[in-house]
């Protein structure tokens, strides 16, 4: 099925900060009902292929890729301040040259600042617990959940739900 000029719109603003709602504004859709025809949108199969079409187009022109992303946060999560010092002695910090550190190791630094009158250096690497939250999102880690179902045959305390909870994550359920 063809995508009307509405939809083709819709799907070039969609890719500009991925909010179905804004996109629908800005693609002529009346504000009072952008959030249900964002929605819409996006649950039809056509939009989908055309966005999805359009992300692979922009990897290719931007060769920014997903697995250069996830890369390049391992690297910024996983870095150690200890690749950047050559030695510590008597209270001393010694920073390797800036000529032998690589390329791929300086993305990790995210600033340093050199105080000459003071004699003192600030070196701060990008922060790792950011890059590893995002890592931890992109892997669906992180975000336990549990999905209970049936039916309620008697009342429970908040307490005794919360207790059953931790039974049943432990594999011990009465």
């Amino acid at each position: 099925m063809k995508l009307t000029e509405k939809q083709k719109r819709f799907c070039q603003e969609y890719l500009i900060d991925l909010n179905a709602t804004q996109a629908a504004i800005r693609a002529g859709y009346s504000k009072k009902t952008a959030k249900e025809q964002g929605a819409q949108n996006l649950s039809k199969l056509n939009i989908q292929k055309q966005i999805q079409k359009a992300i692979k187009e922009r990897e290719k022109r931007t060769e920014v890729t997903q697995d250069k992303v996830l890369k390049e946060l391992a690297h910024l999560g996983f870095s150690n301040i200890k690749d950047f010092i050559e030695s510590s002695h008597e209270g001393y910090i010694v920073f390797k040259d800036m000529d032998k550190i690589s390329f791929e190791e300086a993305k990790a630094i995210e600033s340093v600042k050199a105080d000459y009158k003071n004699n003192k250096v600030e070196f701060k690497l990008h922060s790792k617990t950011k890059t590893l939250e995002l890592l931890m999102k992109h892997l669906g880690m992180g975000s336990e959940r549990i999905e209970l179902s049936g039916q309620i045959k008697h009342k429970l305390s908040i307490e005794d739900m919360v207790k059953a909870i931790k039974e049943f994550k432990s594999g011990n359920p009465d």
